[in-house]
């Protein structure tokens, strides 16, 4: 199968397609040894930006695809990416306005009497993954509940890596098998295999992946050496003394979950999220107002300034303990433009390379090694994650190689469920492991770990493309297709 583009005079080869790729990964590699956490405040960018001119000279000078070509490509690529930018946004005032209003530093509270040390770590992957598989969003899970479990596990003494890791593999195994999740609808339906088909099938592959998880999870939790009982008092006291302790803020997370569970848009329920947490944080914080207005009183125009500061602008509240004060520290919507800047490079750069060709020429790559079952599956798994490097978008990454793939299963007579799952177990899952992947950019800035400290702890996220090589080679469950669906 050979895919050419008429605006192409000359198809890419397999060698010069891969030349942009190679400069980026070399680019990202020293801007990340000069500049570490800090390389994601313009050195990240401009390594995506260069590639990306690397690719349209290419493109333009040795293949003589038309500039029109990779504009539209470009284009296609920020508009599918709209949304997530939005998204974003509205993610980093929920980070503002929930801190502010007391909502997760009570959450931190209570999780701090409940959840003992011995199982934090697989409590934590357990609770996301029972929340995103009831919302079917991964990246509102980690935005609520998994930043207030990051600021119980770093109260407890447990490692950033550990508890990030924890977080996102309960998050992600949540949203691969939820029937709300947009991944999962989009794996099944561009496989073109029914939704409940597809998630069942996944059990073979995401049960055991994650079960291993939990009992890694368990061992280092059981082991671990914990802050002590007197640490974890100072911090409660801390926090009662600074913040308005009240069960009644957990109103907004639940009536949240309410709105995501009908299903309601993404912008919508988060935008009322942070409506409400702005109610609660005028009616339940009023020291908090005064704090961040430094005002003496908390008048109308006060407490409309401590909102709009909390939800767009960097807030630091004086708790009289030093961990304290960096857990309840928010940037809001400005806290998230480095990672908007990112993902909008990251597009450009995968819209140039789609544009041009090149990223059809290395796909071809795949399909060409893919004799046996476990090569066919190996090839999908493989095919996912490169795209997620390739593009650093998730979506473009299940489109692409299930699109890719379908004419090569249907070949091999094998069921499209195979495909469909493949492809979850690789791009759905892989790509907040990779630092300039959007999924991967996010949840970096809204935990504030870096992806490459976390990504050695996503246990459930790189077991899942493991164990679907696995169970192909073996033969497991591994069907083949009927009269009827040929």
């Amino acid at each position: 199968m050979k895919i050419m583009d008429k605006n192409i005079a000359k198809q890419p080869s397999l060698l010069m397609s891969f030349v942009p790729l190679a400069v980026l990964v070399i680019l990202l590699a020293l801007t990340i040894n000069l500049f570490g956490a800090d390389a994601i405040a313009g050195g990240s960018q401009l390594s995506l930006i260069t590639a990306s001119a690397v690719c349209t000279a290419m493109a333009m000078g040795i293949y003589r695809c038309k500039w029109q070509q990779l504009e539209d490509a470009v284009v296609n690529n920020m508009k599918s990416a709209t949304p997530a930018l939005i998204i974003l946004l509205l993610i980093g005032a929920i980070a503002g306005t929930w801190m502010a209003s007391g909502i997760i530093p009570t959450l931190i509270y209570y999780g701090l009497k409940i959840l003992h040390p011995s199982i934090f770590l697989p409590a934590s992957c357990i609770i996301c993954a029972v929340i995103s598989l009831l919302t079917g969003s991964s990246w509102t899970t980690i935005a609520t509940i998994g930043v207030a479990l990051m600021g119980i596990g770093r109260a407890l003494g447990f490692d950033d890596g550990w508890i990030a890791g924890a977080i996102i593999s309960g998050a992600y195994f949540g949203d691969k098998v939820s029937m709300m999740s947009d991944t999962t609808v989009l794996a099944s339906s561009t496989a073109e295999v029914p939704l409940f088909k597809h998630i069942k099938y996944m059990m073979f592959t995401t049960i055991p992946s994650l079960l291993i998880a939990l009992i890694v999870f368990s061992i280092v939790s059981f082991t671990a050496s914990p802050a002590s009982a007197t640490d974890t008092l100072i911090i409660e006291q801390a926090l009662s003394d600074t913040y308005n302790i009240t069960p009644w803020l957990l109103l907004v997370p639940v009536l949240t979950g309410v709105l995501i569970s009908r299903r309601l848009p993404a912008i919508v329920t988060l935008f009322a999220s942070v409506a409400m947490a702005a109610v609660a944080m005028v009616v339940a914080q009023p020291e908090i107002i005064m704090s961040i207005a430094q005002s003496d009183s908390t008048s109308f125009m006060t407490s409309m300034f401590a909102v709009v500061q909390a939800a767009t602008s960097s807030t630091a509240v004086e708790t009289g303990n030093t961990l304290l004060n960096d857990l309840v520290a928010t940037s809001g919507m400005g806290g998230m433009m480095d990672t908007i800047w990112l993902i909008i490079c990251a597009m450009c750069f995968g819209g140039v390379m789609y544009g041009s060709g090149m990223l059809i020429a290395i796909s071809q790559l795949f399909i060409r090694v893919a004799r046996r079952t476990v090569s066919v599956v190996g090839s999908t798994v493989c095919s996912g994650l490169f795209f997620n490097l390739a593009t650093g978008d998730q979506y473009i990454s299940i489109i692409l190689t299930g699109n890719l793939f379908r004419e090569l299963y249907d070949n091999r007579n094998l069921e499209r469920r195979l495909l469909s799952r493949s492809v979850e177990d690789s791009a759905t899952v892989t790509s907040v492991l990779i630092p300039w992947n959007s999924c991967g950019m996010t949840q970096s800035t809204v935990l504030g770990v870096a992806t490459l400290t976390y990504l050695p702890y996503c246990v459930f996220n790189y077991l899942s493309p493991l164990m679907s090589i696995f169970m192909a080679a073996i033969g497991y469950k591994i069907y083949k297709r009927t009269d009827n669906e040929k």
